[in-house]
């Protein structure tokens, strides 16, 4: 039970306590653990800077990610825009990508819509061992995008990594019920849930996973 504990804790980067063996918990007497996390919060990468991506900063930074969002576009790529992003980057998404830091844990949020931009953005990102990649677009664009993505030599094992149309079905229709449906599944995806509900169904509350959840097989 700790070490899954621990696991969530590193995962997001968090120092705490945690107590476990209480009301029910695995364990028999209750023990409060410390957890001691020396790794910086995980990385969300929201490439476009459309009225979607204000909605996704904000769950991105409640969920403790570190939030950048990357646009090629300077009028719509600023800081009034977006004030809770922890940076804001005025480049090409896949040049901005070649060259930032990312690592297991982190998520890539596609919302550009322009296949000038989705095209060699995702031909990269599917190659990283990153936590998740999302891109959003109707069906019709989807299928469009794999045409374009396989022109553009990327494998068949490669374009099943990519969640799209992104998000789970939660008949999302404001920016911020598709922020919350784009985090849904980001949370299923690293923590190994089923994002079906929870009511009637038969599955763990809780997916205890090892370290390194979240990493691309």
């Amino acid at each position: 039970t700790i070490a899954a504990e621990a696991a969530a804790f590193l995962d997001a980067g968090r120092t705490g306590t945690v107590e476990v063996g209480a009301r029910g918990a695995r364990c028999g007497s209750p023990v409060t653990v410390l957890i001691e996390a020396a790794v910086p919060p995980p990385r969300m990468i929201v490439f476009g800077a459309v009225d979607f991506a204000a909605a996704l900063v904000r769950v991105g930074k409640f969920l403790g990610h570190h939030v950048t969002v990357c646009d090629a576009r300077p009028v719509f790529t600023t800081r009034a825009r977006f004030p809770e992003a922890d940076e804001v980057v005025v480049d090409w998404p896949h040049r901005y990508l070649e060259r930032t830091a990312t690592d297991a844990r982190t998520v890539l949020c596609v919302l550009t819509h322009d296949p000038k931009f989705d095209v060699p953005l995702l031909r990269l990102a599917l190659g990283l061992p990153v936590a998740y990649v999302g891109a959003m677009g109707s069906r019709r664009t989807h299928l469009d995008r794999l045409e374009r993505l396989r022109e553009a030599g990327v494998s068949d094992r490669q374009l099943a990594r990519l969640r799209s149309p992104i998000g789970l079905d939660l008949g999302a229709r404001t920016p911020e019920e598709t922020a919350l449906s784009i985090a849904a599944e980001i949370v299923a995806a690293r923590r190994g849930g089923t994002g079906i509900s929870l009511t009637g169904a038969h599955t763990p509350i809780h997916h205890d996973l090892p370290l390194g959840v979240g990493s691309p097989a």
